[in-house]
Protein backbone atom coordinates (compact mmCIF):
# COMPACT_ATOMS: atom_id res chain seq x y z
CA UNK A 1 0.00 0.00 0.00
CA UNK A 2 1.55 3.14 -0.77
CA UNK A 3 1.13 6.59 0.62
CA UNK A 4 0.11 10.09 -1.62
CA UNK A 5 -0.40 12.41 1.50
CA UNK A 6 2.10 14.64 2.58
CA UNK A 7 2.85 13.83 6.42
CA UNK A 8 0.05 15.71 8.19
CA UNK A 9 -2.18 14.59 10.63
CA UNK A 10 -4.94 16.26 9.87
CA UNK A 11 -7.15 16.40 7.08
CA UNK A 12 -6.21 19.69 5.29
CA UNK A 13 -7.47 23.15 6.08
CA UNK A 14 -9.25 25.94 3.31
CA UNK A 15 -6.47 28.15 3.18
CA UNK A 16 -7.88 32.02 4.30
CA UNK A 17 -9.93 33.39 1.31
CA UNK A 18 -9.86 29.91 -0.46
CA UNK A 19 -13.40 28.60 -1.56
CA UNK A 20 -16.83 29.17 0.01
CA UNK A 21 -16.06 28.58 3.23
CA UNK A 22 -19.84 28.39 3.94
CA UNK A 23 -21.77 29.01 7.13
CA UNK A 24 -25.33 27.84 7.48
CA UNK A 25 -27.34 30.79 5.92
CA UNK A 26 -30.26 32.16 7.80
CA UNK A 27 -33.35 29.92 7.95
CA UNK A 28 -35.22 32.45 5.89
CA UNK A 29 -32.28 32.05 3.10
CA UNK A 30 -33.38 28.64 2.85
CA UNK A 31 -36.41 26.21 1.89
CA UNK A 32 -39.29 25.35 3.73
CA UNK A 33 -38.94 22.27 5.68
CA UNK A 34 -40.76 19.35 3.23
CA UNK A 35 -43.07 17.74 6.16
CA UNK A 36 -45.41 16.29 3.65
CA UNK A 37 -43.16 13.74 2.12
CA UNK A 38 -45.21 10.24 1.99
CA UNK A 39 -42.55 7.86 3.28
CA UNK A 40 -43.54 4.20 2.89
CA UNK A 41 -40.87 1.54 4.82
CA UNK A 42 -40.04 -0.32 1.85
CA UNK A 43 -38.44 -3.34 4.15
CA UNK A 44 -40.42 -4.89 6.59
CA UNK A 45 -36.84 -5.84 8.71
CA UNK A 46 -35.11 -3.08 10.90
CA UNK A 47 -31.62 -3.05 10.58
CA UNK A 48 -28.60 -1.90 13.05
CA UNK A 49 -27.16 0.18 11.50
CA UNK A 50 -28.50 0.26 7.06
CA UNK A 51 -26.00 1.98 5.31
CA UNK A 52 -24.48 2.40 2.15
CA UNK A 53 -27.51 2.26 -0.93
CA UNK A 54 -26.47 1.67 -3.67
CA UNK A 55 -28.53 1.24 -7.36
CA UNK A 56 -26.41 -1.63 -9.41
CA UNK A 57 -27.69 -3.18 -12.57
CA UNK A 58 -31.00 -1.87 -11.72
CA UNK A 59 -30.54 -3.82 -8.05
CA UNK A 60 -30.91 -1.63 -4.76
CA UNK A 61 -28.44 -2.61 -2.05
CA UNK A 62 -27.56 -1.85 0.87
CA UNK A 63 -25.26 -2.81 3.90
CA UNK A 64 -26.46 -3.87 8.14
CA UNK A 65 -22.97 -2.63 8.90
CA UNK A 66 -21.67 -3.85 12.05
CA UNK A 67 -23.67 -6.76 10.78
CA UNK A 68 -21.57 -6.91 8.33
CA UNK A 69 -24.43 -7.93 5.74
CA UNK A 70 -25.28 -6.85 2.58
CA UNK A 71 -29.01 -7.12 1.28
CA UNK A 72 -31.07 -6.55 -1.92
CA UNK A 73 -33.93 -4.30 -1.12
CA UNK A 74 -36.67 -6.05 -2.95
CA UNK A 75 -38.93 -4.72 -5.98
CA UNK A 76 -41.78 -4.35 -3.91
CA UNK A 77 -42.42 -2.41 -0.38
CA UNK A 78 -43.25 -5.22 1.78
CA UNK A 79 -41.12 -8.30 1.07
CA UNK A 80 -37.98 -9.22 2.43
CA UNK A 81 -34.91 -8.28 1.77
CA UNK A 82 -32.68 -10.54 0.31
CA UNK A 83 -29.29 -11.20 2.07
CA UNK A 84 -26.25 -11.63 -0.57
CA UNK A 85 -23.12 -12.10 1.68
CA UNK A 86 -22.52 -12.32 5.15
CA UNK A 87 -18.93 -11.37 7.10
CA UNK A 88 -17.65 -12.09 10.56
CA UNK A 89 -16.06 -8.45 10.19
CA UNK A 90 -18.49 -4.69 9.91
CA UNK A 91 -19.31 -4.13 6.36
CA UNK A 92 -19.14 -0.40 5.38
CA UNK A 93 -19.98 -0.21 1.32
CA UNK A 94 -20.10 -2.46 -1.55
CA UNK A 95 -19.34 -2.25 -5.30
CA UNK A 96 -19.59 -4.95 -7.83
CA UNK A 97 -16.88 -5.99 -10.12
CA UNK A 98 -17.28 -4.95 -13.60
CA UNK A 99 -17.99 -7.64 -15.79
CA UNK A 100 -18.08 -10.21 -12.89
CA UNK A 101 -21.82 -10.36 -11.73
CA UNK A 102 -22.41 -11.60 -8.01
CA UNK A 103 -18.89 -10.76 -6.87
CA UNK A 104 -18.25 -7.52 -5.34
CA UNK A 105 -15.11 -5.65 -3.86
CA UNK A 106 -15.52 -4.44 -0.01
CA UNK A 107 -14.80 -2.10 2.31
CA UNK A 108 -15.13 -4.22 5.51
CA UNK A 109 -13.27 -4.49 8.82
CA UNK A 110 -9.78 -3.39 8.75
CA UNK A 111 -9.45 -3.58 4.90
CA UNK A 112 -10.80 -3.63 1.30
CA UNK A 113 -10.80 -6.86 -0.30
CA UNK A 114 -12.80 -8.80 -2.90
CA UNK A 115 -15.69 -11.05 -2.25
CA UNK A 116 -15.96 -13.54 -4.92
CA UNK A 117 -18.39 -16.39 -4.86
CA UNK A 118 -17.48 -19.53 -3.42
CA UNK A 119 -14.41 -17.94 -2.24
CA UNK A 120 -12.74 -16.28 1.37
CA UNK A 121 -12.51 -12.72 1.26
CA UNK A 122 -9.09 -12.04 -1.05
CA UNK A 123 -7.48 -9.30 0.70
CA UNK A 124 -6.31 -6.75 -0.98
CA UNK A 125 -4.85 -4.44 1.96
CA UNK A 126 -5.65 -4.19 5.76
CA UNK A 127 -4.29 -0.57 6.55
CA UNK A 128 -5.94 -0.43 9.48
CA UNK A 129 -4.88 -3.92 11.16
CA UNK A 130 -2.19 -2.44 12.90
CA UNK A 131 -3.43 0.68 14.31
CA UNK A 132 -2.76 1.37 17.69
CA UNK A 133 -6.53 2.17 18.12
CA UNK A 134 -9.52 -0.35 16.86
CA UNK A 135 -10.45 1.26 13.54
CA UNK A 136 -12.81 -0.48 11.10
CA UNK A 137 -13.68 0.87 7.32
CA UNK A 138 -16.45 2.96 6.97
CA UNK A 139 -17.91 4.01 3.63
CA UNK A 140 -16.92 3.75 0.28
CA UNK A 141 -17.82 4.58 -3.85
CA UNK A 142 -16.18 4.03 -6.94
CA UNK A 143 -15.83 6.97 -8.98
CA UNK A 144 -16.66 7.39 -13.25
CA UNK A 145 -13.14 5.86 -14.17
CA UNK A 146 -14.13 2.92 -11.45
CA UNK A 147 -11.43 3.38 -8.93
CA UNK A 148 -12.71 2.33 -5.52
CA UNK A 149 -12.49 5.10 -2.60
CA UNK A 150 -12.95 3.99 0.71
CA UNK A 151 -12.86 5.57 4.48
CA UNK A 152 -11.77 4.61 8.03
CA UNK A 153 -12.14 5.40 11.19
CA UNK A 154 -11.73 4.70 15.13
CA UNK A 155 -14.32 2.20 16.09
CA UNK A 156 -15.10 4.44 19.07
CA UNK A 157 -15.69 6.93 16.39
CA UNK A 158 -13.39 9.91 18.04
CA UNK A 159 -9.79 10.76 17.41
CA UNK A 160 -8.96 12.53 13.91
CA UNK A 161 -7.57 8.98 12.87
CA UNK A 162 -9.43 7.77 9.89
CA UNK A 163 -8.26 7.86 6.39
CA UNK A 164 -9.39 7.86 3.14
CA UNK A 165 -7.90 5.24 0.51
CA UNK A 166 -8.11 4.94 -3.29
CA UNK A 167 -7.61 1.40 -5.13
CA UNK A 168 -6.96 1.68 -8.83
CA UNK A 169 -7.64 -0.83 -11.06
CA UNK A 170 -4.23 -2.63 -10.68
CA UNK A 171 -5.25 -3.14 -7.02
CA UNK A 172 -3.08 -0.88 -5.45
CA UNK A 173 -3.97 0.88 -2.50
CA UNK A 174 -3.27 4.53 -1.91
CA UNK A 175 -3.68 6.30 1.36
CA UNK A 176 -4.53 9.98 -0.51
CA UNK A 177 -6.10 11.83 2.73
CA UNK A 178 -5.45 11.28 6.92
CA UNK A 179 -6.54 13.42 9.66
CA UNK A 180 -10.21 11.69 9.32
CA UNK A 181 -12.69 11.32 12.33
CA UNK A 182 -16.32 9.91 10.70
CA UNK A 183 -15.43 10.46 7.56
CA UNK A 184 -18.49 9.78 5.12
CA UNK A 185 -19.15 9.62 0.97
CA UNK A 186 -17.45 10.31 -1.04
CA UNK A 187 -19.49 11.35 -3.92
CA UNK A 188 -18.41 12.32 -7.25
CA UNK A 189 -19.72 14.61 -9.91
CA UNK A 190 -20.76 12.79 -13.42
CA UNK A 191 -17.26 13.57 -14.49
CA UNK A 192 -15.07 12.48 -11.61
CA UNK A 193 -13.65 15.83 -11.53
CA UNK A 194 -15.22 16.76 -8.27
CA UNK A 195 -15.40 14.87 -4.91
CA UNK A 196 -17.52 15.37 -1.79
CA UNK A 197 -16.31 13.79 1.44
CA UNK A 198 -18.11 14.55 4.96
CA UNK A 199 -16.59 14.48 8.07
CA UNK A 200 -19.67 13.72 10.54
CA UNK A 201 -18.19 14.80 13.93
CA UNK A 202 -17.19 18.00 12.35
CA UNK A 203 -20.50 18.45 10.46
CA UNK A 204 -18.70 19.47 7.74
CA UNK A 205 -18.58 18.75 3.73
CA UNK A 206 -15.55 19.41 2.18
CA UNK A 207 -15.23 19.67 -2.10
CA UNK A 208 -12.01 18.67 -3.79
CA UNK A 209 -11.16 18.93 -7.58
CA UNK A 210 -9.75 15.33 -8.60
CA UNK A 211 -7.49 14.79 -12.11
CA UNK A 212 -9.76 12.33 -13.51
CA UNK A 213 -7.15 10.59 -15.82
CA UNK A 214 -5.20 9.54 -12.32
CA UNK A 215 -7.06 10.01 -9.18
CA UNK A 216 -5.16 12.70 -7.60
CA UNK A 217 -6.88 14.88 -5.62
CA UNK A 218 -6.10 18.64 -6.20
CA UNK A 219 -7.54 21.79 -4.21
CA UNK A 220 -10.44 21.89 -1.86
CA UNK A 221 -12.98 23.79 -0.21
CA UNK A 222 -15.46 24.27 2.82
CA UNK A 223 -18.46 23.34 0.55
CA UNK A 224 -20.92 23.05 3.35
CA UNK A 225 -20.57 23.12 7.49
CA UNK A 226 -23.69 22.31 10.04
CA UNK A 227 -24.90 23.83 12.83
CA UNK A 228 -25.12 21.40 15.94
CA UNK A 229 -29.06 21.24 15.63
CA UNK A 230 -28.91 20.35 12.21
CA UNK A 231 -27.71 16.56 12.61
CA UNK A 232 -24.28 14.84 10.77
CA UNK A 233 -23.74 14.57 7.31
CA UNK A 234 -23.47 10.86 6.27
CA UNK A 235 -24.14 9.47 3.33
CA UNK A 236 -24.27 11.19 -0.23
CA UNK A 237 -24.81 11.17 -3.52
CA UNK A 238 -24.48 13.18 -6.98
CA UNK A 239 -27.99 13.83 -8.44
CA UNK A 240 -28.20 14.21 -12.23
CA UNK A 241 -28.72 17.99 -12.18
CA UNK A 242 -25.31 17.68 -10.41
CA UNK A 243 -26.61 18.63 -6.97
CA UNK A 244 -25.49 16.45 -3.70
CA UNK A 245 -28.12 14.70 -1.41
CA UNK A 246 -26.63 14.35 1.96
CA UNK A 247 -28.80 12.04 4.72
CA UNK A 248 -28.53 13.94 8.05
CA UNK A 249 -27.85 11.90 10.75
CA UNK A 250 -29.91 12.57 14.12
CA UNK A 251 -31.52 15.64 12.28
CA UNK A 252 -34.23 13.36 10.88
CA UNK A 253 -33.79 15.09 7.11
CA UNK A 254 -32.33 14.51 3.72
CA UNK A 255 -31.00 18.22 2.40
CA UNK A 256 -30.44 19.04 -1.24
CA UNK A 257 -27.23 21.06 -2.30
CA UNK A 258 -26.78 23.24 -4.89
CA UNK A 259 -23.69 23.11 -6.68
CA UNK A 260 -23.16 26.91 -4.88
CA UNK A 261 -23.34 25.34 -1.29
CA UNK A 262 -26.88 27.34 -1.05
CA UNK A 263 -29.91 24.51 -0.04
CA UNK A 264 -32.05 23.78 -2.71
CA UNK A 265 -34.87 21.16 -0.99
CA UNK A 266 -34.80 19.63 2.49
CA UNK A 267 -37.20 16.56 3.05
CA UNK A 268 -38.52 15.38 6.85
CA UNK A 269 -37.92 12.16 7.55
CA UNK A 270 -40.10 10.46 10.38
CA UNK A 271 -36.75 8.69 12.52
CA UNK A 272 -34.24 10.55 13.24
CA UNK A 273 -30.71 8.93 11.74
CA UNK A 274 -30.67 8.62 7.83
CA UNK A 275 -27.72 7.52 6.93
CA UNK A 276 -27.68 6.99 3.33
CA UNK A 277 -29.74 8.50 0.53
CA UNK A 278 -30.26 7.13 -3.86
CA UNK A 279 -32.38 6.93 -6.21
CA UNK A 280 -33.99 4.29 -8.64
CA UNK A 281 -37.01 3.25 -10.00
CA UNK A 282 -38.67 6.84 -9.74
CA UNK A 283 -38.37 6.75 -5.94
CA UNK A 284 -35.71 8.00 -3.32
CA UNK A 285 -34.54 5.17 -0.76
CA UNK A 286 -33.28 6.27 2.24
CA UNK A 287 -31.38 3.46 5.10
CA UNK A 288 -32.12 4.64 8.77
CA UNK A 289 -30.73 3.05 11.82
CA UNK A 290 -31.49 1.86 15.28
CA UNK A 291 -27.96 2.40 16.54
CA UNK A 292 -27.37 4.74 19.52
CA UNK A 293 -31.19 5.36 20.37
CA UNK A 294 -32.45 4.34 23.20
CA UNK A 295 -36.04 4.21 22.35
CA UNK A 296 -36.08 3.27 18.77
CA UNK A 297 -39.43 4.18 17.35
CA UNK A 298 -41.57 1.57 14.33
CA UNK A 299 -39.42 3.30 11.28
CA UNK A 300 -36.14 3.15 12.56
CA UNK A 301 -33.60 0.67 11.21
CA UNK A 302 -35.72 0.33 7.81
CA UNK A 303 -34.90 1.54 4.25
CA UNK A 304 -37.51 4.48 3.54
CA UNK A 305 -38.78 5.72 0.34
CA UNK A 306 -41.03 7.93 -1.00
CA UNK A 307 -41.94 8.95 -4.98
CA UNK A 308 -39.71 11.64 -6.41
CA UNK A 309 -38.96 13.99 -9.58
CA UNK A 310 -35.51 13.70 -9.07
CA UNK A 311 -32.70 11.15 -10.20
CA UNK A 312 -29.50 10.08 -10.11
CA UNK A 313 -27.01 7.71 -11.97
CA UNK A 314 -26.67 4.22 -11.01
CA UNK A 315 -23.59 3.47 -8.84
CA UNK A 316 -20.20 2.90 -10.51
CA UNK A 317 -18.20 -0.59 -10.72
CA UNK A 318 -14.87 -1.56 -9.88
CA UNK A 319 -13.17 -2.00 -12.85
CA UNK A 320 -9.66 -3.74 -12.46
CA UNK A 321 -7.49 -4.08 -15.55
CA UNK A 322 -7.36 -7.71 -15.70
CA UNK A 323 -10.99 -9.85 -15.48
CA UNK A 324 -8.82 -12.86 -14.27
CA UNK A 325 -9.13 -12.55 -10.31
CA UNK A 326 -5.70 -14.67 -8.47
CA UNK A 327 -7.17 -17.62 -6.28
Amino acid sequence: MSTEHDGRSRAPRTPPGHGMQAQPPPDQDRPPLDTDTEWQAWTPGRYQLAEGLRLHDDIMVFVDLLRGALYRCPDRAGKTAERLLRLDVPLGAVAPLAGSPGDWIVAAGPGIALALRGRSLEWLARPEESAAAPMRMNDAACDPAGRFWVTSMARTGTGAVGSLYRVDPDRRVHRVLPGLTVPNGPAFSARGNLMYLADSAERIIRRFTVDPDTGTLGAHETFARLAPTEGRPDGMIVDNAGHLWVALWGGAEVRRYAPDGSVSARLRLPTPNPSSVAFGHGRMYVSTARHRLECPDPLAGAVLTCRTPWSAPAAQTFRPESAQHSA
